[in-house]
């Protein structure tokens, strides 16, 4: 996506200056790739907002052989140099973290779940509570269930102490019916195809930018609070 097309589409708040930068972590699981091309997005957005951002990915739980059936693990490939997260510890580091996770049956995958049901030290500590959260997704068909896995998702993030952030309407590109495009108010969303062969769009890497942005924007806010 060429850089104009993203400053058309990724400035919710029209500021100029950023006096603090909000450290962000944009932590996701991808199996072929799709959400991982959202969460580069989403990160170039957060820091067009001058966010300070971190991407790092959540440990994969299916053995190579599994993923060699799936026909998953070259496509892995593409970003095994992001690192892997240690823990849930690392999340106290952070002014927002946007989640990246392909729907499993209407709900976020089992690899960030995993991730999710370790956290349970730092929800006994309120260590997470006022941090600023989003989610963006991806699914096979374009009624695969993208908005209950963001939904469902906030479930936890609220149990957790997170403040939610979406993606408005302001982003013009989730409007209209021209063309097959994931992204709701929910959060920024791709459609892969049963195939996986359609990557993301621009219309929807340029959703993931506005998203990173507009949460940036708000950690950065209330980090100078």
């Amino acid at each position: 996506v060429a850089e104009g097309d993203l400053q058309q589409h990724n400035n919710p708040h029209n500021f100029t200056h950023f006096p603090m930068a909000a450290k962000v972590l944009v932590l996701f699981y991808s199996t072929y790739g799709h959400i991982f091309q959202m969460a580069e997005a989403v990160a170039e957005g957060a820091k067009k907002a001058g966010a300070e951002v971190t991407i790092k990915r959540v440990k994969e739980t299916l053995s190579q052989d599994i993923l060699a059936k799936m026909y998953a693990a070259d496509a892995q490939k593409q970003f095994e140099h992001i690192p892997i997260i240690s823990g849930p510890e690392e999340l106290k580091d952070y002014d927002a973290i946007i989640f990246g996770t392909p729907t499993r049956f209407g709900m976020m995958a089992g690899q960030m779940k995993n991730f999710l049901d370790a956290c349970g030290g730092l929800w006994a500590a309120n260590a997470l509570v006022g941090k600023v959260a989003g989610v963006f997704t991806s699914s096979a068909t374009q009624h695969g269930g993208q908005e209950s896995t963001i939904l469902s998702f906030h479930t936890v993030l609220l149990h957790l102490g997170f403040l939610i952030c979406g993606m408005p309407y302001s982003f013009k590109g989730q409007t209209g019916v021209d063309e097959v495009k994931g992204g709701s108010p929910y959060g920024a969303s791709t459609i892969a195809n049963s195939t996986g062969d359609r990557l993301p769009s621009d219309v929807e890497k340029e959703g993931a930018a506005f998203q990173g942005e507009h949460i940036a924007t708000i950690a950065g806010k209330l980090a100078r609070d």
